[in-house]
């Protein structure tokens, strides 16, 4: 069995992709306590803020990873994801620290909602994802055999 960089990129892909699912659990719960008032926004906020740098650059090293590989199909499947972390974080409120969530923004009740839904779809987006590395990378084993 061949071990190309291919396979590598989608190892570690694999590796990054359960830590931001991790990510992604954490976000939904986190809205979900705010949404029931089991905890306090600004907390929160503190708890979620230092994970939002983590969360981009671990997306953004997998998706140049695969690039380098030379996998196209991976990198566009990747890019909307991509700019639209880095839009996020580009167009966040202005805070005292890194991150984007504002503790007195947080609990108006459209940005909860969306931050809830958009912590579902990262959920689902990472989820799926998981899995086409899996067959990627067991794939790209067998084809460099």
């Amino acid at each position: 069995m061949g071990f190309t960089y291919l396979a590598f990129a989608y190892m570690m892909a694999l590796i990054l992709t359960a830590i931001l699912i991790f990510f992604a659990i954490w976000h939904v719960i986190a809205f979900d306590e705010l949404k029931n008032d089991q905890k306090n926004p600004i907390e929160q906020c503190n708890t979620l803020n230092p994970l939002v740098l983590p969360e981009y650059f671990g997306h953004a090293i997998m998706v140049l990873l695969i690039l380098f590989g030379g996998d196209l199909i991976t990198f566009v499947l990747n890019l909307p994801i991509l700019i639209f972390n880095f839009k996020k974080y580009i167009n966040r409120p202005i805070l005292s620290k890194t991150g984007i969530y504002d503790p007195t923004l947080v609990m108006n009740g459209d940005i909860l909602s969306r931050e809830t839904n958009e912590g579902w779809i990262k959920l689902a987006f990472y989820m799926v994802s998981f899995f086409y590395y899996l067959y990627s990378f067991i794939s790209t084993l067998i084809s460099s055999n």
